[in-house]
């Protein structure tokens, strides 16, 4: 047996064992009494009556260990043509400044603070300042409308929000500010304060009593100790858009968030302490929180926070600069990151001007990765390309490619094994396991591991129906896909994008895997739309490569025949758009289903998440002036 294939027996059957023996890679202020908490089934428990202090362990035990002059965090904004390096030992200090800032304003252990700001080092001052007092940090992405961010100001019900003047794209500066006042203005809840970091490219009108200067409130303020909480106290609640419209809070806890991320560095990611590990994500999001700030600290790593984007800041090679400049050994990124650098730099040239000889693995998230993206990448880096799958609820990968123990043969489009602590299985509508290969609901036998979603936010009941009921026994993911003879995970599409064509459940993820292929395609996206005969009939919409100037419709007329050459005919593939861009959120996701709404004609509500909304009003046109038939736009055959 192998050492992967052994670690994750044990994880099975001795979960208590294996994480036990994990936890002693945290410090602890007192220890737990119980590993695994199976006393209130399906709610389980990890290290309860354990006593700890995430801060603690993300940086003052570091430099204790006399490491304080090792960078902690390093903030590189092309935007704004800024590089900081920030030490363990200044990176402390300074977080304890701000929280005895924010003891000062009345935040205390268990109260809850908004972060709503942009990707600088004070945004993970933040985060740490929160942990290190005990208090629930809420991280609402940076730009979010008012109204969304009202939504989680009454559902969080924040003692204070710590927020910037701005945000800066490549080719604009977005006020934050007044989108801050809006949002409190909105919402019923009343902050008792607001503390505000003034960015030089604009300055944030002040509300007399209530907003408080960044600066000037760490000035003034002496640092503060860690605060001892429980393991199973929360650390954070991070909201994720929900299918009512109302958003979920994914709680994550102390104790078994600190253990499980702290053991995926080594394990998953192969990183060692010292070594610079860069997650090109947002803070807003649940990779932001994981891999940006919480695993690398713990671990004792050099964090990456970069301010800027794959292309145009300046070009497709700013993520090489960032490698080779800071030394970077791992890095993880969106598939989608990739598909843009690829588009703008399809033979890799930008790539040969950086020494990348220090750089050992490429890692993918956050939606399916495509087997033509991770093998240009393959071949263009010359370093394993590793996708694995995870969710905002999971908080780490439940499927992938465990560097760290045992590499295994990378299957294209395959988000590899489960991880230990996971036990994956493909189930039918009625709970029964697939065979391999057949596509399936994704699920997870209960209990999950340490560092996953103990609940939702004040909505126990959302969780049991939201993730437990369905399937009992299971964690739910809403994912759709199939595992092999091999055990490899082939994560295919959401449940939702499964489509059935002519009584045949087909996964719109084959379809575009087929598409992907194609020489001139450098991304796209496959939706379901209503048919009277069939039900339904997958449509494809495909951005070509930069310099392409073959016709749409001998583009188009190819993209059917490989459908039909490598999925059948029962797929019923005839329609292939061609469109400038795809609508996506801001963490890269494509908007499939707000994109199926459009296309039947139904209602749909501008996702809060959207990059660019202009992008639904052309998908939206190139539909409507197709009519699912224009020859310029559409191969039908």
């Amino acid at each position: 047996m192998g050492a992967y294939a052994e670690l994750h027996r044990r994880s099975l059957s001795d979960p208590e064992g294996f994480w036990g023996e994990a936890a002693a890679a945290i410090d602890w202020f007192e220890p737990w009494e119980r590993v695994l908490d199976d006393r209130n089934p399906p709610f389980y428990r990890w290290f309860s009556g354990g006593v700890l202090n995430t801060c603690h362990n993300a940086l003052d035990r570091h430099v204790a260990a006399g490491r304080g002059d090792q960078a902690a965090l390093v903030y590189d904004s092309p935007v704004t043509e800024t590089i900081q390096r920030y030490t363990y030992a200044q990176m402390t200090d300074a977080v304890a400044r701000l929280a005895g800032g924010l003891r000062g304003l009345g935040v205390a252990k268990g109260d809850r603070v908004i972060i709503y700001m942009p990707m600088i080092p004070q945004a993970a001052m933040a985060m740490l300042a929160c942990a290190r007092l005990g208090a629930i940090h809420s991280v609402v992405f940076g730009g979010f409308a008012a109204h969304e961010l009202a939504t989680r100001i009454d559902d969080a019900k924040p003692k204070a929000i710590l927020s910037a003047s701005c945000g800066i794209e490549p080719n604009r500066v977005v006020p934050y500010k007044p989108m801050l006042d809006q949002a409190i203005d909105q919402a019923t809840h009343k902050p008792d304060a607001c503390v505000v970091f003034q960015r030089a490219q604009a300055e944030a009108a002040m509300t007399a009593g209530r907003d408080h200067d960044w600066d000037d409130l760490m000035s003034r303020s002496d640092p503060v100790d860690c605060v001892p909480v429980a393991a199973t106290d929360p650390l954070y609640i991070l909201y994720t858009s929900g299918t009512t419209g109302q958003p979920k809070g994914i709680v994550r806890d102390n104790g078994g968030h600190a253990v499980a991320l702290r053991w995926t560095m080594r394990n998953i990611y192969n990183v060692e302490p010292g070594e610079a590990y860069w997650s090109a994500s947002d803070v807003g999001w649940v990779v932001g929180h994981s891999y940006i700030i919480y695993a690398p600290l713990l671990t004792g790593c050099t964090t990456i926070m970069y301010e800027g984007k794959p292309v145009g800041t300046p070009d497709a090679g700013a993520f090489w600069r960032v490698i080779a400049e800071h030394g970077v050994s791992t890095m993880f990124t969106a598939p989608t990151a990739l598909r843009a650098i690829k588009r703008e730099d399809p033979e890799g040239r930008l790539i040969g001007q950086y020494d990348l000889s220090h750089f050992r693995a490429q890692f993918l998230a956050g939606e399916r990765s495509d087997p033509d993206t991770v093998r240009w990448a393959e071949e263009k880096l010359g370093v394993p390309v590793i996708d694995h799958w995870w969710q905002t609820e999971t908080g780490w990968a439940i499927a992938g490619n465990p560097l760290g123990i045992e590499l295994h043969p990378v299957k294209p489009g395959s988000t590899a094994l489960a991880m230990p602590g996971w036990d994956v299985r493909a189930l039918n509508p009625e709970g029964a396991s697939v065979q391999p290969g057949d596509v399936g609901a994704l699920v997870c036998k209960l209990p999950l591991p340490p560092g996953t979603l103990p609940t939702l936010w004040n909505a126990e009941d959302r969780y049991r129906q939201a993730y437990l009921a369905e399937f009992p026994g299971f964690y739910k993911t809403g994912d759709a896909g199939f595992i092999d003879e091999d055990g490899y995970v082939h994560v295919m599409t959401r449940v939702d994008d499964v489509i059935n064509v002519a009584g045949h459940r087909l996964s719109t993820g084959a379809i575009e895997e087929v598409l992907a292929a194609h020489a001139d395609v450098a991304e796209c996206a496959v939706i379901g739309v209503a048919d009277q005969l069939k039900g339904q009939l997958p449509v494809g919409f495909v951005v070509l490569k930069a310099g392409v100037r073959r016709s749409y419709d001998e583009i188009g007329a190819e993209l059917v025949g490989m459908v039909r050459g490598q999925i059948g005919p029962v797929a019923a593939f005839k329609t292939a758009l061609v469109v400038d861009r795809l609508p996506k959120t801001r963490s890269g996701k494509i908007l499939r289903g707000t994109m199926q709404k459009i296309a039947d004609g139904q209602e749909f509500k501008m996702p809060a998440t959207i990059d660019d909304p202009v992008i639904l009003n052309e998908i939206q046109e190139v539909l409507h002036e197709a009519g699912m038939a224009n020859p310029e736009h559409v191969a039908a055959s």
